[in-house]
């Protein structure tokens, strides 16, 4: 018997053996809070402008850079050798803005996702301010801030769906001096939406090219009984910049298409048909063939054809 206390008290008196952590297993892994979307095609310039006012950003450890280069011939494709902190997915060609987006939500890893135009410039604090208004604004699935000239005046629109097809401006100007203004249509150029709210539309409608899915989900925002709220006192800067994408002999045709689609799936098979053969007869009537003819095909800008 004393042998064997014996034997158990050595045992109770060998040193405990510790294993070294690696440092970087004792780093906490902090997740982004939003994901900001750019997509740009052929706007070197203007994406580097727009990326870093984003890495100027308060809480930058929690936000998420990811740049869509929609085939351009410029410099985009390289933005990740001057910026390593941010995500760029090259396409193969300009597949219109619908299916970028698509791309660019499935990448995100946050729960809040920023669409944010190159042609803006936000302030430090404008994507933790956004963000921050979720946690107050129940209502709300997306907001987004008021959109100045770089010279001060105001950009921001609530804009009118119904006049927009009809080829007229029924843009509404937004109330500054409210602390919140609820907007119907206030575009992509700089909205911050909940993902879940995007994966529960099933994403955006691939048969819009490059126009009106930003409509359509505002529709469905409305449908679903939210809002979209822009808050004057959370500001970023707009530079009134031509898309390069308008040059494309396709452009106006993909709009059309776009806007019959939208007409299609809001009004009826038939107000959308009778939306696209007013289109190609307008098209006709000003000898814009080329535009008449991808109308009548429903070819797209990503090359495919609209249903």
């Amino acid at each position: 018997m004393p042998e064997t206390r014996r034997r158990d008290t050595q045992k109770r008196e060998q040193p405990v053996k510790t294993v070294a952590i690696p440092q970087e297993s004792q780093e906490e892994i902090i997740e982004p809070k939003v994901s900001a979307i750019l997509l740009g095609y052929n706007q070197a310039a203007a994406l580097r402008r727009a990326i870093r006012a984003l890495e100027a950003s308060k809480d930058r450890d929690r936000l998420e850079i990811i740049v869509i280069d929609c085939g351009g011939q410029d410099e985009s494709s390289q933005l990740d050798s001057e910026f390593e902190n941010i995500t760029v997915l090259r396409l193969p060609m300009y597949l219109g803005a619908v299916k970028a987006m698509n791309i660019g939500v499935r990448t995100a890893k946050a729960e809040l996702v920023f669409f944010l135009s190159p042609n803006v410039e936000v302030a430090p604090d404008t994507v933790k301010q956004l963000a921050a208004k979720f946690d107050h604004e129940g209502d709300a699935v997306a907001v987004c801030p008021l959109l100045v000239a770089p010279d001060g005046h105001t950009v921001s629109k609530d804009q009118n769906i119904s006049a927009l097809i009809a080829g007229k401006d029924g843009d509404s100007d937004v109330d500054t001096s409210a602390d919140s203004v609820e907007m119907v249509y206030p575009g992509l150029h700089a909205l911050m939406i909940r993902k879940q709210f995007i994966k529960g539309m099933n994403y955006f409608d691939e048969r819009f090219g490059n126009s009106w899915a930003d409509a359509d989900m505002a529709m469905q925002i409305r449908r679903a009984q939210r809002t979209i709220r822009l808050f004057p006192a959370i500001r970023a800067t707009y530079y009134d910049e031509p898309d390069p994408a308008a040059d494309d002999p396709l452009y106006a045709a993909d709009r059309q298409l776009g806007a019959a689609a939208f007409v299609g799936k809001y009004r009826g098979f038939v107000s959308g048909l009778l939306f696209r053969i007013g289109a190609i007869f307008r098209a006709l009537s000003h000898f814009d063939l080329r535009q008449a003819g991808a109308l009548i095909s429903g070819q797209k800008l990503d090359g495919t054809q609209a249903m």
